[in-house]
């Protein structure tokens, strides 16, 4: 009996011994504590390194704010912290470090336990953020890390609190582009570039970014993709799209949810819309179409899913059944040189004709090039607004000069864009430019060489291979629709200028009355700036009801051109610049040097983390 006795003892030492050299902890925590809850995890969900969470160390934690200590001249982050939040985290999210720095984090509280309350003020935390890392392509282009410099020329003080979201895109990588469709052929697997998303202040200084790796692969033929329009949901949290996949995350890094899409759709790409009904607007492709010439075909930028919150589809719109897809006209002035983010300068300001359009159509090339029919680019649609008012969506379809607005039904609303090349069948639709006072504007060469395009100083016009027609809902009613353009421009007129530099871009907002089928041009910004300010490709507009403004995100300006050819000779130098409504002095401008633009926003961090 003494000696099972003995042996207990001496696996009660044993035991004893190994949680005091680093077995399990018992019943405690042993982590390193800076204050008086739990420990500090940095980059908790391995995709944002420039996050933390202080855990709450068993307390229930109640009434938090957050202050991340600026340094000299930067911009104070203060944030409160709501309950659902406290309780996701297993305590308090810290947002907006600063990389590659000793950063210092005020955080207030009240904590209870065991029917003990203590109200903490201002307690310090002090953490090292690393520097910040993403994969490199290996072009001559890139030059640092995101970007190489954030020239800011002007922060009016109502917007010094602003944070932009920059949905931005690395140069083709010779780790990827390597597979295609197969059975049936067509669509654009191949269409990947790795992500540069982050935020930034006012000051120019990164706050947060993506770390894809852990949820991206160029190798893999449904992880990659390329990732774009992006959204903050109505909890705050991060939507967007890449490639095969649609995805939900919050600003932690928190997976919410990463699915494949539906399997009748294929390449997501440009851009999604959180809608007012609830559900997901993607633009997608289709898997599988068969075309009246009886080939079968995966179609290209040219379908709109509606997916609800549980992944269930509820509808599509199937352009290439509602547009025509053989109205080649805006095809053939389009710089071949610059088709969305296929920058290719052997092909810089080189357009297609009608021959060479036909003998594309009636072979078996398809995929992602410049061509009629389903099964390639004819539409390219990067844009899509859901219209609560009547159930409705409207579209901006890069390669048809067009903004279009569809109903539930998939007949055609209204074409907002140059009358020229249209069908019999379509002219109804064509919206009629009018001043502010309903007069009608006249435009020549069947209404694509409008007053905007005559006149130096700028006037009504159409726009040209635009992006982001946006429905600005505060300012719209049934009937009567606003919405925000970018106007990238080229092909404006519908035609090439005689020089390269001749090309520039604008922000536009129109407003649209449905039952005239008239559009007022009431904003415009852009041709002022002339070339400096040209995005060949990409691009935003969008109107933000917080502070009443336009944002506008020239996201490929600034780059070097070849004046022989029109083509990049160094890597884009985007704008992002803010304008309260009505005024075209803008209350903010800041430059990104070295990086491709696609998108950028304002950041709402009051809804990603105190609502």
């Amino acid at each position: 009996m003494k000696k099972v006795l003995s042996l207990f003892a001496a696996a009660a030492i044993l035991s004893t011994s190994a949680y005091a050299i680093g077995g399990a902890s018992g019943a405690k925590t042993d982590y390193h504590k800076q204050g008086k809850i739990g420990e500090l995890v940095m980059n908790p969900y391995k995709i944002a390194p420039l996050t933390a969470v202080i855990k709450n160390g068993g307390y229930k934690l109640s009434d938090v704010s957050v202050e991340i200590v600026p340094k000299e001249n930067g911009v104070p982050l203060k944030y409160n912290v709501a309950n659902k939040f406290l309780l996701t985290h297993g305590g308090i999210p810290v947002f907006g470090l600063y990389p590659n720095y000793y950063n210092t984090v005020k955080v207030s509280y009240t904590k209870e336990a065991n029917g003990k309350k203590e109200r903490v003020e201002n307690e310090v935390y002090e953490m090292y953020a690393s520097a910040i890392y993403v994969e490199a392509s290996g072009i001559k282009f890139q030059k640092a890390a995101l970007f190489s410099e954030a020239k800011v020329s002007k922060v009016d003080p109502e917007f010094k609190d602003r944070l932009y979201f920059v949905n931005n895109i690395e140069e083709k990588s010779g780790a990827g582009t390597k597979v295609v469709w197969n059975n049936p052929t067509g669509g654009a697997l191949e269409w990947n570039y790795y992500p540069q998303n982050f935020i930034i202040d006012t000051t120019g200084e990164v706050r947060w970014y993506m770390l894809a790796t852990p949820i991206y692969d160029l190798d893999s033929s449904t992880m990659a993709g390329v990732m774009m329009g992006f959204k903050q949901d109505t909890d705050g949290a991060l939507v967007w799209g890449y490639g095969q996949r649609y995805a939900k995350y919050d600003i932690m890094g928190r997976e919410i949810f990463n699915r494949r899409l539906p399997a009748n759709y294929i390449d997501y790409s440009h851009q999604l819309d959180v809608a007012a009904n609830g559900n997901y607007f993607l633009r997608v492709a289709s898997a599988n179409t068969l075309r009246p010439d009886g080939k079968n075909v995966r179609t290209v930028r040219d379908v709109i899913v509606e997916i609800d919150r549980d992944g269930n589809v509820v509808d599509d719109w199937r352009l290439y059944e509602i547009l025509d897809p053989y109205r080649d006209i805006a095809l053939k002035v389009l710089d071949q040189g610059a088709v969305c983010l296929n920058i290719d300068a052997n092909k810089a300001g080189q357009t297609l004709s009608a021959e060479e359009l036909a003998k594309l159509d009636s072979s078996d090339k398809f995929g992602d090039i410049v061509g009629t029919g389903a099964g390639r680019n004819w539409a390219h649609v990067n844009s899509v607004s859901y219209d609560p008012s009547d159930d409705s969506i409207i579209i901006s379809s890069r390669h048809q000069n067009a903004v279009v607005k569809i109903g539930r039904d998939k007949k055609i609303k209204w074409i907002l864009g140059a009358h020229k090349g249209w069908k019999d069948e379509f002219k109804k639709y064509l919206l009629q430019p009018v001043d502010n006072k309903g007069k009608k504007i006249e435009c020549d060469d069947e209404y694509s060489k409008c007053p905007g395009y005559e006149n130096p100083e700028g006037g009504f016009d159409f726009t040209w291979t635009q992006h982001t027609a946006y429905r600005i809902h505060e300012l719209s009613k049934k009937g009567v629709t606003y919405i925000t353009v970018f106007d990238n421009g080229d092909s404006r007129g519908m035609e090439q200028p005689a020089f390269p530099t001749d090309k520039y871009s604008r922000a536009v907002v129109y407003k649209i009355d449905e039952k005239k089928m008239s559009v007022e041009q009431v904003w415009e910004y852009g041709k002022q700036r002339g070339h400096e300010w040209y995005s060949p490709v990409t691009s935003l507009a969008q109107y933000n009801a917080d502070k009443n403004s336009i944002f506008a995100y020239s996201a490929t300006a600034g780059a070097n051109f070849d004046l022989a050819n029109g083509a990049f000779t160094s890597a884009p130098n985007p704008y992002i610049m803010e304008f309260k409504y009505g005024s075209t002095t803008p209350s903010v401008e800041i430059q990104l040097k070295d990086t491709t633009g696609y998108q950028a926003w304002p950041f709402d961090l009051g809804k990603a983390l105190s609502k």
